[in-house]
């Protein structure tokens, strides 16, 4: 009740007091039905207002009203109040006429109603009956085909799971003769409501009451008719009945305002009337409301018969909303359509997108791993460079150092005399040019070796050091040499070159000996110095190689 405004709670204060207490939300139902009129509501609970004669509905137009759907009251306990004192309603009656009358000459002349007067007056009115909270449409569906003898028309709904199915009874022997009932929707109110909002169809809501003489008779004639039925049948028009008596059938009639029953009115979806339209194109855009397109009310020899029913869906009401439903069933269709076609563009252009975005992620992967690849081979090609530049430096400082340790060599064995008794051996150069020396048979292979060595030194270089590389004196050449040869590791890397008899072709390797210790030496020799590859490239020879590795002498 916090949501009500302090006009809605004075006037809901007013019909509590009118109704000595009760169940407010009941009251607020009712007031909202009636627009928050007090007098009105009060009206609709005592009866005092006479029902509106019925008329001919196919001689006049029927009275359109705008619907709002409402179902703020469908599970709401209802209070049972107290069965009337009919002893004390006797009693009450003249009070009653007198109230009835105040509130005439009051409402008349539209003088408000003083509310202590109101309570006095209120307080001698009987008590209705409340509403049943329990069965629904379908327990009252079972007893009118048990009252009537009829059964529901089997139809396949085609609104879904939402519209009921019809009775569960089953059919016992169907007949031709057989009466049948129209095919009520099993749900509830507001389900029904929703069906014909949802699926664009006319909907017919039956409500009786017990109390009401001219229920039975409506029962037996109007809804066992089978041309009726038909026809409600054959423009698949959404049926929802039940009794006043219940909860569901009670909220249906005060939003229905239905003050007479038995009560009949059709309703469906209609432009929602604007007072004032500012243009063509508003009012189109306007969505369509639930509107009650008729009601049909009293005994069903007049407004609730099935003659006058059927004339009126027919003649009246049938053309009049059936192209509005069509129009709306063909926009529903179309914007399905419009939404199926959408969907599948998107799809088509998800599965594109997602082709040329693999497409674009292979080639951006390709061309990164070509990146990389031409990244590893800059990179392996400048270690490459790197390491051929570095090796070339270390031949140049090798080549550098060599040449150095020959011209050391070369000066210190310039002033040692040859030997004067001793084998002698003519040694051929890589240049062609041809040295002969006596060997003293205890002269040491470090001795010829060196004196060979020294021969290979540049004869353009510059003065001869004094001192070898490593700061050895010319005394100690052959020890320096054999230390030399130490470090290298091996004789021939230090040396660059072999010494080779020329005939028969024998090598003469270095080793830790004496020139007298080699047999082929004795008596004196041909030898040719043969360089070592790496020892060629080294020093840059200019002879041209043979096949057998020598250095030809022509």
């Amino acid at each position: 009740m916090t949501t009500l405004s302090p006009t809605q709670q004075a006037a809901l204060g007013q019909l509590r007091d009118l109704t000595n207490g009760g169940d407010d939300d009941v009251a607020v139902s009712m007031l909202e039905s009636v627009d928050w009129d007090v007098q009105r509501a009060a009206e609709l609970i005592f009866g005092s207002v006479a029902p509106p004669a019925a008329s001919d509905s196919s001689s006049a137009a029927p009275r359109i009203a705008s619907f709002e759907i409402d179902d703020s009251e469908q599970h709401q306990p209802v209070v049972p109040r107290n069965n009337p004192d009919w002893s004390f309603s006797f009693l009450a009656f003249p009070f009653q006429l007198l109230s009835s009358l105040f509130r005439f000459l009051f409402g008349f002349l539209r003088i408000p109603l003083p509310r202590p007067f109101a309570f006095n007056l209120a307080f001698f009115r009987p008590r209705r009956t409340p509403p049943r909270g329990d069965g629904g449409a379908d327990r009252w569906v079972r007893e009118l085909e048990e009252e009537t003898g009829a059964l529901c028309m089997s139809a396949s709904s085609a609104s879904g799971v939402d519209a009921a199915g019809p009775s569960t009874l089953t059919h016992r022997g169907a007949t031709t003769d057989r009466k049948v009932l129209p095919d009520f929707m099993l749900g509830t109110y507001e389900e029904a409501l929703r069906v014909c909002q949802r699926d664009f169809r006319i909907g017919c809501i039956v409500l009786v009451s017990e109390e009401h003489d001219d229920v039975p008779e409506f029962k037996r004639t109007t809804l066992t008719d089978p041309a009726l039925v038909r026809l409600l049948h054959a423009n698949d028009i959404v049926v929802w009945g039940g009794d006043v008596r219940d909860r569901e059938a009670y909220s249906a009639s005060l939003k229905l305002q239905a003050t007479t029953y038995p009560f009949v009115a059709f309703l469906a979806l209609q432009p929602r009337r604007t007072p004032r339209p500012t243009s063509a194109s508003s009012s189109n855009s306007t969505p369509p409301t639930l509107t009650v397109l008729s009601r049909h009310q009293g005994p069903p020899g007049s407004a609730t018969s099935p003659a006058t029913l059927a004339a009126h869906l027919e003649s009246q009401l049938l053309p009049r909303v059936t192209p509005f439903l069509a129009r709306l069933r063909a926009a529903q269709h179309t914007a399905a359509a419009d939404r199926a076609l959408r969907s599948e563009q998107d799809r088509a252009f998800r599965e594109t997108a997602a082709r040329d975005g693999a497409r674009i992620e292979a080639l951006m992967q390709a061309d990164a791993r070509a990146a990389r690849e031409a990244e590893a081979a800059r990179v392996a090609q400048e270690a490459e460079a790197a390491r051929l530049a570095h090796e070339a430096a270390e031949r140049q400082k090798r080549a550098t150092q060599r040449a150095g340790w020959r011209r050391w060599t070369r000066r210190a064995l310039a002033a040692e005399p040859e030997d004067a008794q001793g084998v002698r051996l003519a040694i051929r150069l890589p240049d062609g040019a041809r040295v002969v020396r006596r060997f003293a048979d205890t002269r040491t292979l470090t001795a010829l070796y060196t004196f060979v060595d020294a021969q290979l030194a540049d004869a353009d270089a510059a003065e001869d050091p004094e001192e070898s590389p490593a700061g050895h004196r010319a005394a100690d050449v052959e020890r320096a040499m054999e230390e030399q040869i130490d470090e290298a590791g091996a004789a021939d890397a230090w040396w660059g070159f072999q010494l080779v008899l020329a005939y028969p072709r024998r090598e003469i390797p270095w080793a830790r000996g004496t020139v007298g210790g080699i047999e082929c030496l004795k008596g004196g020799a041909q030898l040719v110095v043969h360089m070592l590859a790496t020892a060629t490239h080294e020093t840059a020879a200019d002879g041209e190689s043979d096949d057998d590795g020598y250095v030809s002498e022509e």
